[in-house]
């Protein structure tokens, strides 16, 4: 027999002592003895008080009877280990890009083509993607009309790294070295004497004279920058580490051959390609990748990457040790969250909203691009999905209701209070990790949460005991931002920044908790499934 999805809004504290009622660790809340008629639960719920935010009736979201239906207080399985398997496949934003499409096409979503005409139904999934590092996927309620919201989770898949130079074949004191670039606000000190290589995408010509987009990844280490000798930089440990980014930053790739010979090409190629601005030897590592010879690569654009692995850490494993966790580590949150909300044609049954992820790039150095959050892809893609639904109908202000009526949960990593810098925060708002998701607050809007977004978002994870914590800067120190002030504000959506709180951030190898990762995707999933419902609670501004 299914178990029904329970509307408990505000619940009652002795609930828990009196049925029953309690959070094992890391999984979703239980309720034991539903099933039973004569069940306390089921006498007490008829005689609760009134109101707007405590459980008067136990309600069922989906069908009665599915075996697909996915009750609040059944047990999440983990994600955690579907997370370290993202992340080590994600090693540059194309790449988390393409994994994302692979989980989505594996999950029944079609995918559309920008270019083309879409045609949208009502219970479809669809997804399309730009410039391989941006997607935005969604599921059409079986119930949605026209002017309906849409439920938003938005993230981004770029994270701070090396990166090629245009012209990168450099030669300095007998080695062969790769000219990089910084990208994004990088903890630079951290990407000393680590284990690097390459990976990101090329253009390759074919045998036709077309062209072929092609991702490329060389898992092997192929790369270091080594760090000076503290005997030749004696005040290192007591002046700071202090290297120049132009010149102290650039990574050896082998000694240099005393007569190095050009690589041999198959014919003659009167097409440009990148074999006079790289190194060979670099062009011939990545052709034996991709499976070419190295006339075919056209063009490369590649991102420095740390060759260990992803894997769970501490004493009791409760840690996760990766690099690009900010922001890879809500992406893919988000992204199982749509994917497992709607897994079967059931699940969209009773929904009258649109469920939608955005994933973003270049969110590390403003948005401003046309794969970034700034450009207006999600604000179009709305749009055209109304259209499509409507047919050749669509009212006065059908967009624009449905704007109103939208919500978006702006996902990045938030900061952890570090245990040897506690003074960084701020003494009441020092979120903990396995604590919880962090909303973020920021009076000046580098945060687009106000009191009302905070609200809701905080009751949907306390109908499912799920917990949160809150964050401020000190006001003696800058704050960061995130894609939510410019979505909330090239939209016009309602918005809650939130985040999985982590150490090092911006480091090659970041951290974070185990619990906190599966309380997001809970909080996500109790958002796609209950929002629709919550939100008719509240009336601000009717």
């Amino acid at each position: 027999m299914a178990t029904c999805r329970l509307q408990v809004l505000r619940p009652f504290p002795f609930l828990a002592s009196s049925f029953n009622l309690r959070r094992r660790r890391g999984r979703s809340l239980l309720f034991s003895g539903l099933g039973n008629a004569s069940s306390p639960l089921r006498s007490i719920s008829s005689s609760l008080p009134s109101s707007p935010f405590c459980c008067t009736s136990l309600r069922c979201l989906h069908s009665q009877g599915s075996s697909s239906d996915v009750s609040a207080c059944e047990e999440s399985p983990s994600v955690v280990s579907k997370l370290l398997d993202f992340l080590n496949e994600s090693w540059t934003q194309f790449h988390a890009t393409a994994e994302a499409k692979r989980q989505l096409l594996a999950a029944g979503f079609h995918l559309l083509d920008e270019n083309d005409e879409w045609e949208i139904k009502p219970g479809g999934r669809y997804f399309f993607t730009r410039n391989m590092s941006c997607l935005v996927a969604f599921a059409v309620g079986e119930k949605y009309s026209l002017g309906s919201g849409f439920h938003v989770i938005a993230a981004h898949t770029d994270s701070p790294c090396l990166k090629l130079k245009p012209v990168s074949a450099l030669s300095k004191a007998g080695y062969d070295m790769v000219n990089v670039q910084t990208y994004g606000g990088g903890l630079w000190h951290t990407w000393f004497d680590r284990d690097l290589s390459v990976a990101g995408r090329a253009i390759l010509r074919a045998d036709d004279g077309s062209f072929v987009h092609k991702l490329v990844k060389v898992k092997r280490p192929i790369l270091r920058v080594p760090t000076l000798a503290i005997h030749l930089d004696r005040t290192v440990n007591t002046e700071g580490f202090k290297p120049n980014l132009e010149t102290h930053l650039i990574p050896l790739l082998s000694t240099k051959p005393e007569d190095e010979t050009p690589l041999k090409h198959e014919g003659k190629c009167s097409f440009p390609s990148a074999k006079n601005v790289h190194h060979p030897v670099l062009l011939q590592i990545l052709s034996e990748e991709m499976g070419c010879t190295v006339d075919q690569i056209m063009e490369i654009e590649l991102n420095l990457c740390d060759t260990q692995p992803s894997c769970l850490g501490g004493a009791h494993n409760e840690f996760i040790y990766s690099g690009r966790l900010d922001n890879l580590a809500s992406s893919f949150c988000a992204l199982r969250a749509l994917i497992d909300s709607c897994n079967s044609l059931e699940s969209l049954l009773n929904e009258p909203s649109i469920r939608m992820v955005a994933l973003f790039d270049n969110e590390e150095v403003g948005s401003g691009s046309v794969q970034g959050a700034g450009a207006p892809t999600m604000f179009q893609a709305m749009k055209r999905i109304i259209d499509c639904v409507g047919h050749d109908y669509v009212g006065e202000g059908t967009f624009e209701r449905a704007v109103r009526q939208s919500f978006l949960v702006s996902a990045d990593m938030a900061h952890g209070v570090h245990p040897n810098f506690t003074e960084k925060h701020e003494d009441q708002h020092r979120p903990l990790l396995q604590k919880g998701m962090v909303i973020k607050h920021n009076a000046n809007q580098r945060y687009a949460t106000n009191a009302l977004t905070a609200f809701l978002f905080k009751q949907v994870a306390r109908v499912h005991n799920l917990p949160t914590q809150e964050f401020v800067v000190r006001n003696d120190m800058g704050c960061g931002s995130t894609i939510g002030p410019i979505l909330a504000t090239g939209v016009g959506m309602r918005t809650v920044d939130c985040g999985i709180p982590q150490l090092s951030m911006h480091s090659v190898r970041e951290i974070c908790g185990k619990e906190d990762v599966d309380i997001a995707y809970k909080i996500f999933m109790a958002f796609y499934r209950t929002f629709s419902i919550l939100d008719k609670k509240l009336n601000v501004d009717g």
